[in-house]
């Protein structure tokens, strides 16, 4: 039947053997039938969403037309679409094609997702002294939102802040981000435009949404004085704040064409300076200072050789 208007089927015996397929190679669309042997088409379902590779391809299940209670028991196992048995051809090509849609729009929004990240890991390769620096942000990052009992997708939020903080980079000029003295007063405005350029590059990506506030805010400071917004206290947001953090400490321990790197213990002692001064969360700098040299050490290198095999990849 599908066959026939051009679409490529695979089909399976059974449930346990649909799944192994699905996981070898992710279709663009499930169709399945409830009553399957050996694995039901409800607990195939939810297999196939539980699973973060194949979790966005649409799953049609096929019901029986009274069938209300498989129907819900569908609905929580994350079935996007359902058929009622007998199915009309016509109704199965109009909702496959629907679902097909929605499916590539979905594609399309990660390979923008990927476009940005691509982005900001080319900012990173030009400059050699912040290499690996969004790798050890993430990295940073995860740890202060792990201590403070940050949700999944506050913590994959700062995981993405980590690399996509700075992409807005992309739209100030060589000249002034590789200057090698001091920035005149407008050079200085043009560099900070960074933040609002990012926040614009990630405006049309919902699974984004939660990024934004960091892209931003990431150089708002409690006392007002930071930008692009001069927001104050509680207004900066708490992923923009422990970015901030992991920004400076990863700023201070190392190298840069002016100075050497510098050691932990003397990082956090400008953080507790700009702690006393009213512009980083003191409880957020504590925590980060509590995880000890010889983690914030080893974190480090593990995102170095990350970085690395990125580069080389």
């Amino acid at each position: 039947m599908l066959s026939a208007e051009g679409y490529t089927v695979a089909s399976a015996p059974d449930g346990e053997i649909a799944l192994r397929m699905v996981e070898a190679e992710a279709p663009d669309l499930i169709v399945s039938d409830i009553d399957m042997p050996k694995l039901n088409g409800i607990e195939f379902c939810r297999r196939v969403k539980e699973n973060p590779a194949t979790r966005l391809v649409p799953f049609i299940l096929i019901t029986g037309l009274a069938d209300r209670a498989n129907r819900i028991a569908g609905i929580e196992a994350g079935a996007d679409d359902f058929l009622g048995k007998p199915f009309d051809s016509q109704e199965l090509k109009a909702r496959v094609r629907s679902l097909l849609r929605l499916k590539r729009y979905t594609d399309e929004l990660d390979s923008a997702e990927s476009v940005i990240l691509s982005l900001a890991l080319t900012i990173e390769a030009r400059d050699p002294y912040t290499r690996g620096h969004c790798q050890r942000l993430a990295a940073y990052s995860l740890l202060i939102g792990e201590r403070i009992g940050a949700s999944d997708e506050q913590l994959s939020a700062l995981h993405r802040g980590g690399y996509l903080h700075d992409v807005g980079k992309i739209g100030v000029p060589d000249a002034i981000l590789f200057k090698p003295s001091a920035l005149t007063h407008d050079e200085y405005e043009l560099l900070k435009r960074h933040t609002v350029i990012g926040d614009r590059l990630c405006g049309d990506l919902r699974a984004l949404s939660l990024v934004r506030p960091i892209v931003r805010s990431h150089h708002e400071r409690l006392d007002g004085s930071g930008y692009p917004d001069g927001l104050k206290a509680d207004a900066v947001p708490l992923l923009a704040q422990i970015i901030a953090i992991v920004d400076e400490y990863d700023a201070i321990t190392t190298s840069r064409p002016y100075r050497q790197a510098l050691p932990p213990e003397r990082a956090f002692d400008e953080l507790a300076k700009d702690v006393r001064n009213g512009l980083l969360n003191p409880d957020l700098v504590d925590i980060f200072a509590s995880l000890g040299p010889e983690t914030l050490f080893q974190t480090a290198a593990e995102a170095d050789r990350l970085a690395a095999s990125m580069a080389s990849a």
